[in-house]
């Protein structure tokens, strides 16, 4: 095989020995890439961040996406379940099981649309609206637990930007 590479012109691959991998071999992140600066990276790691805090904090057993809803319904008003997935950015299955799963604890509760019989539309019951009351304090406080290592410069710039890009 040696005498094939050779006829051919070509050299067998390198083998790099444990001293020169010690001694500043390059690497993938010698050359400039590091996974840590990274947009993709550094978004997952503040969303892991937030999550953890909303999972110690909130209350009424809800997860962050049917926080979501709840928000969203009650900003609204009655709406398709589609529209509120694109509201709340989930896609059709994700909205379909929170929704489902509300529904069984009556927050939300399902009815054919008054203009289109193949609609169904979402809107918050009372125990929803109370829930959602009783935990909106809690939103706020989760909210400022995320942004406290920003200053208040700082966090503001940041929702700007986060804005701009989604």
């Amino acid at each position: 095989m040696a005498d094939e590479r050779e006829a051919e012109g070509r050299q067998p691959p390198k083998q790099e020995t444990e001293q020169e991998t010690e001694q500043g071999a390059e690497t993938p992140s010698r050359r400039g890439y590091a996974l840590d600066a990274q947009i993709g990276y550094l978004l997952r790691r503040a969303q892991q961040r937030h999550l953890s805090i909303f999972h110690t904090h909130m209350a009424e057993g809800l997860t962050s996406q049917q926080f979501a809803v709840l928000a969203k319904l009650s900003e609204v008003g009655e709406i398709s379940q589609n529209a509120l997935g694109r509201q709340t950015s989930m896609d059709q299955s994700t909205i379909n099981g929170v929704v489902q799963r509300m529904v069984k604890r009556e927050l939300v509760s399902k009815k054919k649309s008054a203009t289109d019989a193949r609609m169904i539309t979402l809107e918050l019951t009372r125990e929803g609206r109370r829930v959602l009351a009783r935990v909106l304090p809690l939103a706020a406080e989760i909210t400022q637990l995320t942004l406290a290592p920003l200053s208040d410069k700082d966090q503001a710039r940041l929702l700007k930007l986060l804005r701009k890009i989604c």
